[in-house]
């Protein structure tokens, strides 16, 4: 049975809203929906602009799932596209039909094909769909047991003061799943990121027992991943209150600094859709 809206002038046919996309808590469909209508206001800053891949859960989290970046071919007209060149597809492809959420009705048509995961660049494309350079470097923090989240908040306090030396600030958030990210606005649009974020890791990977910079699994047991990386233009991070497809509804999720600081148990850095929401009426988007 479809349910025809109204978001925002656009009619939308919204489908299977009781079906239960998070077995564990009962998280249906139409509570996904909810939580993506009700967070769009200090979600689109962060994704406005942004070639757009989603994972995607047909049948919930416990099911099949694909990652999807070609706009499916029944994207409505006026969702916005930018048709970029994709070097070194897996499929062959010379270019790609990338969606672009630049409004809550193409936010709230993803989350109706049960897109729960928005992963984007660090860098936008122009008006004209062309692609720009990076405005914004990351830093994707992966703890190797039996480091945790309160391991990484440990690195992402030794970045936070190695980026003050060059005059980088930085704004931490955890992934939604084991880990964080920090990111960096990026104020060098002659300057490539990778390279900075490659001697960085390496540098603090030299000084510092607890970090690796080295991708290989054997260096990462008990050891925090600062993984550099995820700076190549062809790589996305998941965004900033995107939904990660966990057993619960967990969220990718901006954090204070003093949250950070004090971090000392992995459960003070769980964060579900009810929680989010809760945290953004009371305190804004603290990804600013």
């Amino acid at each position: 049975m479809k349910v025809r809206v109204q978001v925002a002038g656009r009619e939308l046919a919204l489908s299977n809203l009781d079906k239960v996309l998070y077995p564990e808590t009962g998280f249906t469909k139409a509570e996904v929906i909810d939580y993506y209508s009700r967070i769009a206001p200090v979600l689109l800053p962060h994704v406005r602009g942004r070639p757009l891949t989603v994972k995607r859960y047909p049948n919930g989290v416990t099911g099949p799932h694909f990652f999807e970046k070609n706009a499916p071919r029944h994207t409505p007209p006026w969702i916005r596209r930018a048709t970029l060149p994709v070097p070194g597809s897996t499929k062959n492809r010379q270019t790609i039909d990338f969606a672009v959420i630049d409004d809550l009705p193409t936010l709230i048509y993803y989350a109706n094909l049960a897109a729960l995961e928005l992963h984007v660049p660090m860098w936008q494309v122009s008006p004209e769909g062309t692609a720009l350079p990076p405005d914004i470097l990351v830093f994707d923090l992966d703890p190797g047991a039996p480091a945790t989240i309160v391991e990484c908040c440990q690195v992402a306090l030794l970045l936070r003061d190695a980026l003050a030396k060059d005059d980088l600030e930085c704004r931490p958030k955890t992934s939604g799943n084991k880990g964080m990210q920090l990111h960096v606005p990026w104020p060098y649009p002659d300057r490539e990121t990778s390279g900075y974020a490659r001697e960085l890791a390496q540098r603090l990977d030299a000084g510092h027992e607890l970090v690796t910079s080295v991708m290989t699994r054997r260096e990462r047991p008990g050891k925090v991943f600062i993984d550099w990386s995820q700076n190549n233009p062809a790589k996305t991070t998941v965004a900033a209150y995107s939904l990660r497809a966990n057993a619960a509804p967990t969220v990718s999720t901006p954090l204070s600094w003093e949250e950070v600081e004090g971090c000392d148990n992995p459960a003070q850095l769980v964060f579900t859709a009810p929680d989010v929401l809760a945290r953004v009426e009371e305190f804004g988007d603290l990804f600013l």
